[in-house]
């Protein structure tokens, strides 16, 4: 959920003339959808939901359950020209379950290569966004996208990944080893409270779908296929509310996942596939190769 976030501002930035909230309104309104218009308030999303995996030629399996979440906070930041705009800041964690029993699942049994693989849970941190202001560097105004009906307002957000695969060598136009996925957000909140000068957070429930590659954790090298993730959530009241298996999770492992990262944060965001390759290299790096 990392890459990812500056890619959906860059999204949001292109929107079309038919949003019902623009400039200094549409920074409110996004506030309240992925944040607090209070800065530097802590503000938890939680989903769960199911990963299948799809190979031609074959029927697609359930392998995973997921609980994941997000904690961010947001900063007002300002521009001469653009005007007082809004910076997100966050980290995440998402836990793979076994779909039987709920526990969480630290080795796998691959069914294609027959061997055992070693899970990497996303501990991704930073997740961070670009800053984003009332008006655009061509002068134009902020608009948010929002399709309202019967009062509620939808927002829908895809996000086309196509970029050098972290975990490639040095000639990936040569051998089209880029990294290739699409991430798909469907947020649904109460269109009153977007407005309201009294709402901090909305509040709002989202769904999230990943077409991915394989993960790297199951070493399946160039073999066909892609990962289906598919999940919904909402904003909690904070990590105490999340499920018991994810808080324990975040508790023994990464207790710093516990608040966001600094308001000031400037370092470079980290995906599954950057972090996953530190850990190859510290692997690496421990074995004396």
């Amino acid at each position: 959920m990392r890459r990812t976030v500056g890619l959906v501002l860059m999204a949001l930035a292109a929107a079309g003339s038919a949003a019902p909230f623009e400039g200094d309104a549409a920074i409110a309104a996004w506030r309240r959808i992925q944040c607090s218009t209070q800065d530097l308030e802590p503000v938890v999303f939680h989903w769960s939901g199911r990963v299948w995996s799809r190979v031609p030629g074959e029927p697609d399996r359930h392998l995973w359950n997921v609980e994941g979440m997000n904690v961010r906070q947001c900063v007002t930041v300002r521009d001469p020209v653009r005007g007082q705009g809004v910076r997100m800041v966050s980290r995440e964690v998402m836990i793979y379950l076994d779909p039987t029993t709920g526990r969480i699942v630290d080795e796998w049994r691959n069914p294609w290569t027959g061997r055992t693989n070693r899970v990497f849970h996303v501990a991704n941190d930073p997740v961070n966004g670009r800053p984003v202001f009332p008006r655009g560097p061509d002068g134009q105004p902020f608009r948010l996208p929002l399709r309202v009906e019967d009062g509620r307002a939808f927002w829908n957000i895809e996000v086309p990944l196509f970029y050098a695969n972290p975990l490639g060598g040095d000639f990936q136009d040569q051998v089209g080893n880029q990294y290739h996925a699409m991430e798909i957000f469907d947020f649904t909140v109460d269109a009153a409270r977007l407005s309201d000068p009294r709402v901090r957070n909305a509040r709002p429930a989202v769904a999230w779908v990943r077409i991915a590659p394989w993960l790297p954790f199951m070493e399946m090298g160039s073999r066909p296929g892609l990962m289906v993730f598919n999940a919904t959530g909402q904003v909690v009241a904070g990590i105490d509310a999340l499920p018991a298996e994810l808080r324990q999770a975040i508790a023994t492992r990464w207790p710093q996942y516990r608040s966001p990262p600094p308001a000031d944060d400037e370092r470079p965001n980290a995906t599954t596939w950057t972090e996953y390759r530190k850990f190859l290299e510290a692997e690496r790096a421990r074995a004396g190769r």
